[in-house]
């Protein structure tokens, strides 16, 4: 939001995380005893550096696997794996070996708490999330042992990881060229605006079928699974696609496509039916904050939008970049809050300080970061507030924000994602005309896209102003989405400035109450103002942290902002 009164974070030393970690067993023998062989070194890992650009013939659960550029240990790629609060992100390859044979996994990766390993048999794992370390495990094949799957994968809720020149060192196994038959009867079971449910007949294979990959329009591939369905999530509403599924045996080999079959998602909001927050900006770090429950027993306010979620250090969550995310003052708010009926949205960025998008390397490691603050409170939704030339105005980051929202929302079933950001008197300016038409190309789900109409360099009419600039927003939806008026609406966040503005902008509260009847006339997803700090009275005060500069009552513009209700 404003830059008014908002101090750079300062960092903050990592907290030390305890983790129960499970020990490994043995791998298991069958058979009679027999002395092992030796294994002669030569890797028999496929793209063990992926280096081809793509994952196969490694999959990884919860489609959270991706091959980057940075950081990588050897060549030019590495493989980065996304651990969220519930997956951990485990890529594995199954190759074919030689029984009671001795070989030797080996492989760099970094990351907090990164693993290597061999299903069935032993595993370890590094502490190492700024410089890549070598791992090692030697483990024997059984008696009648033809193939072993090894893998890397993180911890959960721990972010992403990153593995390299990963090398399986010993004999191959007999060779497998025979690709499984097609899927079968591929077809669409269910929709929703947002995702499709598949499912299709068992292929064949002379070895074995060991998982299926889900494309998109042929060649995109999805996600992989093990049995014969999936729910493919993350899509836009009333957008037609086209999928096609293919199986693949322990050698990676890929079969046919099965029949394509064209699914259109369910036309509506997008998701946010039924979803509208009146949520003014609460700040605990700033501006003599009230307590939050005396306002809502004033105000009638149920949501607060909690700035600022900030880097404390690299891709690393924090309020304000230097409160922990838990056991502060700002869970003490918010337990404040949830206790009196309430809730909250956290808001991401802003207009100063260290923020995430720039300092997370990819999209799937901003999504990590994202996660940790989902999953410390437990959130029915996050709004990424896009601001200043480092997030806003770099394409490269707004992209990876993007990604990073469709990555959460994919994991959070039922997630709102909220993206805010500046405008002109008539609508997005030329970034916030990109964001929203990459939001459509990267099929994001966004939510809601809220803009702040104020600040805007000139001019005082902040009723036609803002109105001028959210009906620009509606008429840029329209376009870029292919939705009609009150789908378009539905999808509009208004977040405003109350009293004086930067700029000496007058919002007084009958020109709020302007705002906040059309925007319930209009049927709107979210109404915002900065800041409930400032929501008391100080005529003739100017721009200040604890007050809105002009003659009010005590959270006059909270209790209107509650009569939001869309």
């Amino acid at each position: 939001m404003s830059p008014t009164g908002r101090r750079r974070p300062s960092r903050r030393s990592g907290r030390s995380r305890i983790l129960a970690l499970l020990g490994t067993a043995a791998l298991a023998v069958g058979g009679a005893v027999a002395l092992p062989g030796t294994a002669q070194a030569a890797n028999i890992l496929g793209n063990n550096g992926f280096e081809t650009g793509s994952l196969g013939p490694w999959s990884c659960t919860g489609n959270l696997g991706s091959v980057v550029s940075s950081p990588v240990h050897g060549g030019t790629k590495a493989l980065a794996g996304a651990a969220s609060a519930s997956d951990n992100a485990k890529c594995s390859q199954t190759v074919a070996v030689q029984p009671n044979t001795t070989y030797t996994l080996s492989g760099w990766v970094r990351g907090s708490y990164a693993y290597l390993g061999v299903d069935g048999g032993g595993s370890t794992w590094t502490q190492s999330p700024s410089a890549y370390a070598q791992l090692t495990v030697k483990f024997t094949t059984g008696a009648s042992q033809t193939s072993a799957t090894v893998y890397t994968h993180g911890w959960y809720g721990q972010g992403t990881y990153y593995a390299d020149d990963i090398s399986l060192d010993g004999p191959g196994g007999s060779t497998d060229t025979q690709a499984p038959t097609a899927p079968t009867g591929l077809t669409s079971t269910a929709k929703t605006s947002s995702s499709v449910s598949l499912s299709w007949g068992a292929a064949s294979d002379n070895v074995g079928v060991t998982g299926y990959d889900i494309y998109s329009g042929g060649s995109n591939k999805l996600l992989t699974v093990s049995g014969t369905s999936a729910t493919v999530s993350g899509l836009s509403p009333s957008t037609a696609y086209s999928f096609t599924v293919k199986a693949h045996d322990a050698a990676g080999n890929s079969s046919p496509a099965s029949n394509a079959v064209s699914v259109t998602t369910s036309a509506g909001s997008g998701g946010t039916t039924g979803f509208k927050q009146a949520a003014p900006y609460f700040y605990t770090g700033w501006g003599n904050p009230p307590s939050p429950s005396t306002v809502m027993s004033a105000t009638g306010v149920k949501w607060f939008t909690m700035a600022f979620i900030l880097s404390s250090g690299g891709c690393n969550p924090a309020w304000d970049g230097s409160r922990a995310l838990t056991g502060g003052q700002d869970q003490t708010a918010i337990n404040a809050i949830r206790a009196a009926g309430g809730d909250i949205v956290p808001s991401i960025g802003g207009w100063s300080g260290n923020k995430l998008g720039p300092n997370c390397s990819t999209p799937e490691a901003l999504a990590g970061a994202y996660q940790k603050v989902i999953d410390a409170y437990g959130l029915k939704a996050i709004d990424v507030d896009i601001e200043n030339t480092d997030e806003f105005e770099n394409t490269v980051v707004q992209d990876r924000i993007l990604n990073a929202l469709k990555i959460v929302k994919a994991n959070n079933p039922g997630l709102r994602t909220i993206l805010t950001f500046g405008t002109s008197t008539t609508g997005p300016t030329s970034y916030g005309n990109r964001l929203i038409e990459q939001a459509k190309a990267l099929n994001a789900d966004i939510d809601v896209f809220t803009i702040m109409p104020f600040d805007f360099g000139g001019g005082n009419d902040m009723y036609g102003n803002t109105v001028n600039a959210a009906e620009g927003l509606k008429t840029k939806l329209k376009s870029v989405f292919g939705w009609d008026d009150t789908t378009a609406y539905a999808h509009i966040g208004i977040s405003g400035m109350n009293g004086l503005s930067d700029q000496q902008e007058t919002t007084t509260p009958a020109i709020w109450t302007q705002i906040k009847d059309w925007a319930n006339s209009k049927h709107i997803a979210r109404l915002a103002f900065w800041s409930v700090n400032r929501d008391r009275p100080c005529a003739g005060g100017g721009v200040a942290e604890n007050c809105s500069g002009i003659s009010q009552d005590n959270w006059q513009f909270t209790k209107i902002t509650a009569g939001f209700t869309g």
